[in-house]
């Protein structure tokens, strides 16, 4: 084979095989049991406690650099994992809030959650039990 082909293969390939590991990880981080299909509920509570908190000047920069990044992914027209996908392919922005909440809570405390939270104190509580801290 001449010329950029082999090349291209390459990146190719190396761009699917990255994109697998992405959804294996993603299927292995997803809340177990109805979690996932509760927080599909509450997503837009979780989209505006996002935004809260990227907005919060007393949080740490790295914390609300994070934020606004996810608030960037969640702005693209195209996902990561197709909704063709069965059950990732509609929970993968679950799934990364949560990821991204787990962090930010290590980092600004719970007490920030508890701030910013707009909705029920039902839906914190599912919150919390999303990001692996049930209080």
């Amino acid at each position: 084979m001449e010329g950029p082909w082999p090349v291209v293969a390459g990146v190719i390939g190396g761009l699917l095989l990255l994109w697998l590991v992405l959804v294996a990880f993603l299927a292995m981080a997803r809340p177990k049991g109805n979690a996932l299909t509760e927080s599909l509920r509450l997503l837009p509570d979780l989209l505006r406690l996002v935004t809260r908190l990227a907005r919060d000047s007393e949080l740490p920069q790295g914390v609300r650099i994070r934020l606004w990044l996810l608030l960037g992914y969640l702005a693209l027209p195209i996902d990561l994992i197709p909704d063709f996908i069965p059950v990732l392919g509609y929970a993968d922005d679950a799934i990364i809030i949560a990821l991204v909440l787990r962090s930010v809570i290590r980092h600004a405390g719970p007490d920030a959650l508890a701030r910013h939270w707009p909705g029920t104190p039902e839906g914190l509580s599912t919150v919390r039990h999303l990001i692996g801290r049930p209080q």
